[in-house]
């Protein structure tokens, strides 16, 4: 388990901390060589938790973050860690955390509960806990990360590579570092994440293969989350298995996020691997609810517009469809836009399909060969995507590079109809 320390609140402090990594900002934080560079970058952004944390939980498994080189490997392993293993926040806050949000003493509302967390990530630290005999996982907010967030969010230099990406002052970065502050914000109200949660677990209800664990609401507030525990195997574990055992494990993903967007019109936008545990015959347990991204009426229609089109190969439909939703006006940005959104859709229109890890870090590469061109596009042909669209790009990166893992072929169309004409979508 990784040491134990204080997040570091002050703007100052956690420019310091990155400043000892020769970082200038959230991408250059690759930029240096050497594994022992790579064990430093993971060591301080684990440190520093918060966004910082987050940036290389990204950067640990979405193909075409870390550029191609001799080090990319060393960068991977070295911020896997901070999935489930970030620094730790001492048991005494943990303790001062969970009788402040719940107001008794720990050994009254727990019969028993494990001081050394099993999982520490970017906002919080997960304990095993026993209530009226039931195994439960505890997560508890580590303290001063709502400062630390707040610092971050004021150093434009750790958010600005994601306007970037997508074309740098044109993509209208006000505006996307505006719903990126909001999302973050709300990972930190896990009175908000326990809604979301109950909410995928409605949605997901009786299926064979989804499992979200029940909220334990009596013991949950805005700073501490309670939940049934759950068990799996991880995604390293399970992708050297069998080829119809990763194929079941794809089909079962690609229905939990899709149905979750076009049937539960809600996509959870952080899809990285220590968020799912696997269990046997294609069933996979889903874990964290913080980053939901409600979907909009009328996106949301263009949307299930978009897969129709895509499951029929109606390419000439889906363009249509991928212009409403990106909301283009024609011109050259409406070309690139629509396609790399057909880029996107490959899995879908040439299924059965394997996802592989060339595929998903091309799609990074097209995003950011397409902010190239829009940073040199004239005035007025360009139109800043839409809200949600950076959390989309966010959750396609990210999942499409948890399934290369799988490195399978799977019918992802068929599961897609499936799930639509059960919910009498199609």
């Amino acid at each position: 388990m990784a040491t134990e320390r204080k997040v570091p609140q002050g703007r100052l402090s956690r420019l310091a901390l990155l400043a000892t990594v020769g970082a200038r900002t959230g991408v250059g934080l690759l930029s240096r060589d050497g594994s022992r560079a790579a064990e430093q970058t993971a060591e301080v952004l684990g440190r520093m938790r918060g966004l910082a944390a987050k940036v290389g939980q990204i950067a640990s498994y979405v193909d075409g973050v870390i550029p191609e080189g001799k080090n990319k490997e060393s960068y991977q392993r070295a911020l896997a860690s901070l999935r489930d293993n970030a620094m730790t926040s001492p048991f005494k806050e943990v303790r001062a955390t969970v009788e402040a949000e719940l107001g008794r003493p720990l050994d009254q509302l727990f019969e028993s509960f494990e001081e050394v967390p099993f999982a520490s990530a970017s906002i919080g630290q997960v304990h095993r806990a026993v209530l009226d005999g039931r195994q439960v996982a505890v997560k508890v907010q580590h303290k001063g990360i709502s400062q630390a967030v707040e610092s971050d969010l004021k150093t434009a230099s750790m958010l600005e590579p994601i306007a970037n990406l997508v074309g740098g002052k044109k993509a209208n970065a006000k505006a996307l570092l505006g719903e990126m502050a909001t999302r973050l914000r709300e990972e930190l109200d896990y009175e908000l994440e326990r809604t979301r949660q109950e909410h995928f677990r409605k949605v997901h209800a009786g299926d064979p293969k989804i499992r979200i664990p029940a909220v334990i609401a009596e013991r949950s507030t805005r700073r501490v989350l309670t939940t049934e525990l759950a068990f799996g195997a991880s995604l390293e574990q399970v992708s050297l298995g069998s080829e119809d055992e990763r194929r079941a494990f794809a089909q079962t993903l690609w229905r939990f996020v899709f149905k979750g967007n076009l049937v539960g019109k809600m996509f959870n936008a952080d899809p990285h691997p220590g968020n799912y545990l696997f269990g046997q015959h294609g069933v996979v347990t889903f874990l964290d609810f913080g980053c939901v991204e409600p979907i909009e009426e009328g996106r949301w229609k263009n949307a299930l517009g978009l897969h129709t089109a895509a499951l029929q190969r109606d390419e000439a439909g889906f363009a249509r469809y991928a212009s409403l939703l990106l909301k283009t006006q024609g011109g050259q940005w409406e070309k690139l836009a629509v396609g790399f959104s057909r880029a996107c859709f490959e899995p879908i229109f040439a299924a059965p399909y394997r996802i592989t890890r060339p595929y998903a870090a091309g799609l990074v590469g097209q995003m950011k060969e397409i902010g190239k061109q829009v940073r040199k596009m004239e005035d007025g042909n360009f139109v800043p995507p839409p809200r949600g669209m950076l959390f989309m790009n966010r959750l396609q990166f990210g999942f499409y590079s948890v399934l290369a893992r799988l490195d399978v072929e799977a019918d992802y169309a068929q599961v897609e109809r499936e799930f639509l004409r059960e919910a009498g979508l199609l």
